[in-house]
């Protein structure tokens, strides 16, 4: 037995062992982008950026149906064009020269509607809305192509709607559904960057919203529901509100202040410093079980030689 338990005790820490260095590429990709760097923050407050930049759960809101924008063939539409009064749709405010996070929320939905067993244009609607008026309908007509490849059902490419827009009518859209933003400078000093949270809404075939899902993964089981639940004119409930931030460009320091490394660096040092413990502790433990049955484990002489295991 006691052999048993030093090769347990063994195990255990070449897991540990194996764990630490899988931990490392991990914490690397986190903070490793080049010159981007986390930025600096005092106390535990946030910056007084992301004040700005919040998702406000709006439930049973109703969406500016009359407002105004363009789609990705450069046709006039008004939001209300995807609400039939039959099918829920998909609504998500990004933009489209997003250098990271709405590339990241894009990536998520694709992955998730792969498992969601509901067709595009049949089911239901994508509408996806630039935050950003000088964007074009050239550039949305690129997205809704690149996005639509990814998802690998050109099938479904009427059930795909990538809009621009002037500013009071992303305004409109964006309060209704409480989507916070700011213009902040990119790497060139000019104010061509936002800073924004992620973040994706259901709404009813009457364009109301249903549900939100926030971050950049979502489970498509939870999609699924939402659209079911939508379809029939249900409203959700609200959701915990852990965001993700997009970064943004400090031209002070040169640098890129990447919030959303803040938020999953601190989820990864959590949960790998629980599992630390928990491996440090298991070691310890199967060190004394095996010193204390050593102590008390009669030996070969006395016992004849006989093994009594």
């Amino acid at each position: 037995m006691a052999t048993t338990i030093r090769k347990q005790a063994k195990g255990a820490k070449k897991f540990a062992l194996v764990l630490a260095l899988a931990c490392v590429p991990m914490m690397a990709q986190v903070s490793g982008y080049g010159d981007k760097a986390q930025g600096e923050n005092t106390g535990d407050q946030l910056p007084q950026i992301l004040k700005k930049v919040q998702v406000t759960q709006r439930l049973n809101q109703e969406l500016p149906l009359n407002a105004q924008f363009v789609d990705d063939t450069g046709a006039p539409v008004t939001l209300g064009k995807y609400f039939d009064g039959k099918h829920p749709a998909i609504v998500t405010a990004v933009y489209y020269n997003c250098p990271m996070l709405c590339s990241e929320e894009m990536d998520g939905l694709v992955s998730a509607l792969l498992m969601v067993h509901l067709v595009p244009g049949k089911d239901f609607q994508i509408v996806v809305v630039s935050i950003d008026p000088s964007e074009t309908p050239e550039l949305a007509a690129k997205k809704k192509a690149f996005y639509l490849k990814r998802y690998g059902h050109p099938e479904t490419a009427d059930g795909w709607h990538f809009l621009t827009g002037q500013k009071p009518a992303i305004d409109a859209l964006t309060g209704s559904i409480g989507f916070g933003y700011e213009r902040v400078p990119g790497p060139d000093g000019t104010m061509s960057q936002f800073a924004h949270a992620s973040s994706i809404e259901i709404a009813t075939p009457q364009g109301r919203l249903a549900q939100y899902y926030l971050g950049v993964e979502y489970s498509p089981k939870d999609v699924l529901l939402g659209l079911i639940d939508a379809s029939g004119n249900k409203i959700g409930s609200p959701v915990a509100n852990i965001l993700t931030y997009c970064y943004h460009y400090d031209p002070q320091i040169n640098k890129h202040s990447l919030i959303v490394a803040r938020v999953v660096q601190l989820g990864g040092m959590v949960t790998v410093a629980s599992l630390g413990s928990f491996i440090f502790l298991m070691f310890r433990r199967d060190l004394k079980v095996g010193r204390e049955y050593d102590s008390h484990e009669p030996d070969d002489e006395t016992t004849g030689g006989t093994d009594k295991g």
